[in-house]
């Protein structure tokens, strides 16, 4: 029997909020069919016209509302909303640190786990974290500007303010655009692949102040290279480095493979718990800087550490996280598949004078395999995944391994609660997960849950 649903394209019809998407959109129900509608909060009363109807939810648009939700604040800006840059920016930032327990709360439900979320851990001021920022560059009413997309759109708005971003990252965006305008660099224009200037893309250390600039061209050659270079480094003198990677295809991937140094050094320093690191364009580095602290913080306390233990971090990165625990533990092994990440990591091991660490490049769950053929017991696990969760295979070789306890940091509570639930079949068991806001305005939600062998 075919599928109607209780409502038509176009129609308009008045309902309740009653819920929040993990994305942050507002759940109203007609006739137990979901419709998900931007910008509205549970307990508002909203005229909606519906526009777009599927098998199994639809979405809709607000004409009016009757009311506003106690949570409901006003953004400065409607862009940072239209854009995408600050989703949940219409919520205060009391109920969105609300939101995203409930949101590890769900998923563990789902995911039949009994599991106490914590509050979570916010920030005395939600807005300026970014230390990082990719712009595009398009042509616009015929002038070169930087800006953001709208929402599931190539449309770019100009936007001289990001509201996340640290303001002199902001600044310093404005002042390149500017430089850009000046000597006539032509816009990319995705349509016809043409142009040169795709991007820029800005570093910022939160304590260092170093930034670096990269300019992601679609040519080798940038007209009047030189003196945009010594523009900005005149206009901007805490610059110390000043990339270029060149992307020639139309893709959506922002950075290329490999950059050239056109300025200064190829790296800025920064901190984290009092060690300094070295940050390439093309390095994982959290972007929040103050949170990080907090995070990494957690994961160490989850470790329960006592400078006896033998710890493995895989996904180890540039060695933030390493380095972190290293002085609380007796020798920690870190794993990474990129090059690049495990050269960065050695290095930052040197500069800080750590000795009780060693970095391996490889897939994390075929460098355990071999470490425990050496004869290597971890007594901690820590693992830090993408998004995409652990792979089976390495949940395959923590259970060979076993060592006592797991530290997850994780970005993802939907892969959460899977691999949560994958490593009870091998015996660990988890009380508790802490979420920290790493990003404040945004439905992301980052987290730590220490899991202990039974």
């Amino acid at each position: 029997m075919k599928f109607i649903a209780p409502v038509t394209k176009n129609e308009e019809i008045t309902a309740t909020i009653i819920d929040l998407t993990y994305e942050g959109m507002g759940v109203a129900k007609v006739s137990d069919y979901p419709l998900f509608i931007e910008d509205a909060l549970p307990g508002e009363e909203v005229e909606l016209v519906v526009t777009k109807v599927g098998k199994n939810y639809g979405y809709a648009r607000v004409l009016k509302r009757h009311n506003d939700s106690p949570d409901r604040v006003e953004l400065p800006n409607k862009t940072y909303m239209q854009s995408g840059i600050a989703p949940l920016g219409h919520l205060s930032y009391a109920a969105q640190l609300k939101f995203k327990q409930q949101q590890l709360r769900n998923v563990y439900q789902k995911n039949h786990l009994d599991i106490e979320v914590l509050p979570t851990i916010g920030m005395a001021d939600p807005k300026g974290y970014r230390n990082k920022a990719q712009i595009p560059v398009r042509q616009v009413n015929g002038q070169l500007e930087t800006g953001f997309y709208r929402k599931r759109s190539h449309q770019l708005i100009p936007l001289e303010d990001f509201y996340i971003q640290d303001p002199e990252i902001d600044r310093a965006i404005v002042i390149i655009r500017d430089l850009l305008r000046q000597y006539h660099v032509p816009a990319y224009d995705e349509a016809r692949n043409r142009g040169i200037m795709r991007n820029i893309m800005v570093r910022r250390g939160h304590f260092t102040h170093e930034m670096m600039i990269v300019l992601i061209t679609r040519t080798k050659d940038i007209p009047q290279l030189q003196n945009i270079i010594s523009g900005i480094v005149t206009k901007l003198p805490k610059v110390v480095s000043i990339m270029q990677s060149v992307v020639p295809k139309p893709t959506n991937v922002v950075l290329g493979r490999t950059v050239k140094k056109l300025y200064g050094k190829t790296y800025i320093h920064d901190q984290i718990l009092g060690h300094t690191f070295d940050v390439s364009a093309l390095s994982f580095y959290q972007v929040n800087p103050l949170q990080t602290e907090k995070l990494y913080q957690t994961a160490i306390d989850a470790a329960h550490l006592t400078g006896k233990e033998t710890v493995i971090d895989a996904y180890s990165g540039i060695g933030t996280i390493s380095l972190s625990l290293a002085k609380h533990a007796k020798y920690v092994y870190g794993v990474e598949v990129t090059e690049a990440a495990v050269a960065d990591a050695k290095r930052n091991a040197k500069h800080n004078g750590i000795h009780n660490v060693k970095f391996q490049l490889g897939l994390a769950e075929k460098v355990m395999q071999e470490w425990r053929e050496e004869g290597l017991e971890a007594d901690v696990l820590v693992v830090d995944p993408p998004r995409k969760g652990l792979a089976s295979t390495f949940v395959e070789a923590v259970g060979v391994m076993k060592p006592k306890r797991i530290v997850y940091v994780s970005c993802n509570p939907a892969t959460l609660g899977r691999d949560i639930a994958l490593l009870q079949e091998f015996g660990y068991h988890a009380e508790k997960t802490q979420p920290v806001d790493m990003f404040p305005l945004t439905q992301h939600i980052e987290s730590v849950t220490a899991l202990t062998l039974d």
